[in-house]
């Protein structure tokens, strides 16, 4: 192990003792993706704004640390946030949320609309590959704002915000919010071309509209947002998290188990669910969630490729590998939204995974990272009986993989860097233990 490595695995960690097959029954949280998003929305009133089904986990915190530092006053209890910004009181995004998430980015919209200025620290978040602003930049100077990035800071100006014709050269999930929030209380007509259509922007968009927004969604990716003078408060249900299903049904399937989501979308679910049956696993779509199960001996190989929504979403790339490497063959994944989202497999090699990367866009057609480099491509040999071991976490969707791993290996494991799981996973240590997994919190922080 590293000397970065060796600094992590200590403290406080995860202890893992698989006891068998998943089985039992969970309960979805609200959408981290969706509800970061919407409390920043809140800032563009100052009228109170409701927001319910909000998850209690460091990513959310961490944005009302935020709200609150620039001027909101707010109570949050049982899910339920209830925020009000009456006046912002500094437009400036402390430097000590540097390098813990992406979501100062967001609030140059309502800053800048609020109080003419914002200054927003250089942006963190996982190490899943480069993911450079310049869509962001380039659409707020469309808009009018003027741009300085002084040291680790970025410092916009403007007077006021215009509409402007934008066109993301990817469907950035995050540039299509920023534009939306910035679009919302801009003058005259804002159109977002080849914009991202994840069901977590559809959610702001509804809040958008809630608050006096007009937008409209053509069928070619294509928003056209009508600036409105100015916006009222709203309250609003977040949608419940998809990653959230996904990986906990990947967990579910992998170890042979038998469990019901509670609060699984089909709607949002749909390229997964194809997935899981090709694998060779079940589900069976309820009223209030959808249950998963599989017999181990029938899990067989499969190729996917990751994509922007309705693909196969990049966040479930790292739960899927874990499914993969026990289902009998040669599987191939094909990453096209990060250029280095693998490099959690390093980890999952030692405790017995058969798996070996590559520069090529392995049976698929080339991806914008064609002959970049970039090992985006993951060939997964099983099936592979896995043994626990000391494991250090990266990132929150390969946290959550370790886990999984953990669950179906042989032996006690131990997962450090915790705090990365848990930035996006709410209630996660008694929501595996409904499933029959002996999981405990060790040492201290």
């Amino acid at each position: 192990m590293n000397t970065e490595k060796s600094k992590v695995a200590q403290g406080r960690h995860y202890e893992i003792k698989p006891k068998g097959p998943l089985k039992g029954e969970i309960e979805l949280s609200g959408a981290k993706n969706a509800a970061t998003k919407q409390i920043i929305a809140s800032l563009l009133t100052d009228e109170e704004c409701v927001l319910e089904n909000i998850p209690d986990i460091l990513d959310t915190r961490l944005t009302m640390g935020m709200c609150h530092d620039v001027g909101s006053e707010f109570s949050f209890k049982n899910g339920v946030l209830k925020i009000t910004t009456k006046k912002i009181k500094k437009p400036e995004i402390s430097a000590s949320y540097t390098g813990r998430n992406r979501v100062p980015i967001l609030f140059f919209g309502p800053l800048l609309h609020r109080y003419g200025k914002a200054i927003v620290p250089v942006v963190g978040g996982d190490k899943i590959g480069k993911r450079p602003i310049d869509f962001h930049l380039n659409a707020l100077k469309k808009m009018g704002a003027d741009i300085k990035k002084r040291g680790s800071k970025y410092i916009v100006r403007a007077k006021k915000l215009h509409g402007a014709d934008i066109f993301l050269p990817f469907p950035s999930v995050g540039a299509t919010e920023n534009v939306l929030l910035c679009a919302s209380l801009a003058e005259g007509r804002t159109i977002i071309r080849n914009a991202a259509i994840e069901p977590e922007i559809i959610d702001l968009m509804l809040v958008l509209q809630k608050m006096g927004t007009i937008i409209e969604i053509r069928s070619d990716r294509t928003f056209v947002i009508k600036g409105v003078k100015k916006l009222k408060g709203f309250k609003h249900r977040v949608i419940l998290d998809r990653t959230e299903a996904v990986s906990f049904a990947c967990a579910v399937v992998a170890s042979g188990g038998d469990a019901f989501i509670k609060g699984a979308s089909q709607l949002n679910l749909l390229t997964f669910l194809n997935k899981i049956r090709l694998v060779g696993a079940e589900f069976e779509v309820k009223e209030d969630g959808i249950r998963f199960w599989s017999n181990p001996r029938k899990l067989k190989a499969i190729s996917i490729e990751t994509n922007v929504h309705p693909g196969f979403m990049t966040d479930w790339q790292a739960p899927f590998v874990i499914l993969l490497t026990q289902a009998k063959g040669e599987s191939v994944v094909h990453e096209t939204v990060f250029e280095n989202r693998f490099g959690y497999t390093n980890e999952l090699v030692k405790m017995g995974a058969n798996i070996k990367l590559s520069t090529r866009c392995l049976n698929f057609d080339p991806c914008r990272f064609y002959q970049k480099n970039f090992f985006h491509s993951c060939i997964i040999f099983g099936k592979t009986p896995l043994k626990g071991g000391t494991i250090v976490v990266p990132d929150i969707r390969a946290g959550f993989s370790y886990l999984i791993a953990a669950a179906i290996a042989k032996g006690t494991s131990k997962v450090y860097g915790i705090e990365h799981i848990e930035r996006g996973y709410e209630n996660i240590i008694n929501k595996f233990k409904s499933l029959g997994l002996e999981i405990k919190v060790r040492g201290k922080v």
